[in-house]
């Protein structure tokens, strides 16, 4: 179970591992459905450019672990100035915890000191904490040093962005897992006239199935063209 914290935080229904395309990521895909929940490991480091998917990842280890009826908890720490660190304490004992954007508080004392003594408790408790940022734990200018080392502890992942391939099949298993049958063609037409961060290809996506099963359309490339002319 997914735990309510002050914040309105919640995790998207469509952040799991099953339409997560993990083309050069496989081993940190397969740790997270391996080791997030369980007392084996205690910390574990995502990093990587916007775009690569960490959010994704985190909330699809919170969904995986929730259905087991553990209780976890999701915190982006990009929305840190509606949030307090406070909001770390008591939650030690989650079986699993994700922080997401870690860099958005580097050089905070209070938000430091803060994530080193929830690490410091999880790592009691026997409880999973993975963390996400977008620069490798030494590179983003924390200023506590025991924070820094705590956050290299434990199994570091570089999250790789997707090359032009991966994001074709990204693009179809993204379309497949809501019901619509994509083309490699099709898969092509938008990624080459559209912007091609993955974020942006899947909003697209998701705003094309909204219309397609609005006008009753197939996803054609004849489709797609109509539909971006009458954006233009």
């Amino acid at each position: 179970m997914a735990v309510q914290l002050p914040l309105n935080i919640k995790l998207r229904d469509n952040a799991t591992f099953n339409n997560y395309f993990p083309g050069a990521n496989r081993e940190a895909v397969e740790y997270l459905q391996l080791h997030c929940g369980l007392r084996d490991e205690p910390c574990a480091y995502l990093w990587g450019g916007r775009g690569t998917g960490k959010t994704h990842l985190l909330q699809a280890a919170c969904h995986i672990v929730a259905l087991r009826d553990l209780p976890t908890a999701y915190i982006p720490l990009s929305q840190a100035d509606e949030l307090s660190p406070a909001i770390l304490e008591g939650i030690a004992e989650l079986s699993l915890v994700c922080v997401d954007d870690v860099h958005s508080v580097a050089g905070d004392d209070s938000w430091e000191s803060a994530l080193f003594h929830l690490y410091n408790r999880m790592r009691d408790a026997g409880t999973h904490l993975v963390v996400a940022g977008d620069n490798s734990p030494g590179s983003l200018n924390i200023r506590l040093a025991d924070l820094v080392s705590r956050l290299a502890w434990g199994a570091v992942f570089q999250i790789q962005p997707l090359n032009d391939e991966e994001k074709l099949l990204a693009l179809q298993l993204h379309a497949s897992v809501r019901g619509m049958e994509m083309s490699l063609d099709v898969a092509r037409f938008l990624l080459h006239r559209s912007r091609r961060d993955m974020p942006a290809l899947y909003s697209l996506l998701d705003q094309l199935d909204r219309v397609s099963l609005s006008a009753q359309r197939r996803l054609t490339i004849p489709f797609i063209r109509e539909f971006m002319i009458g954006r233009l």
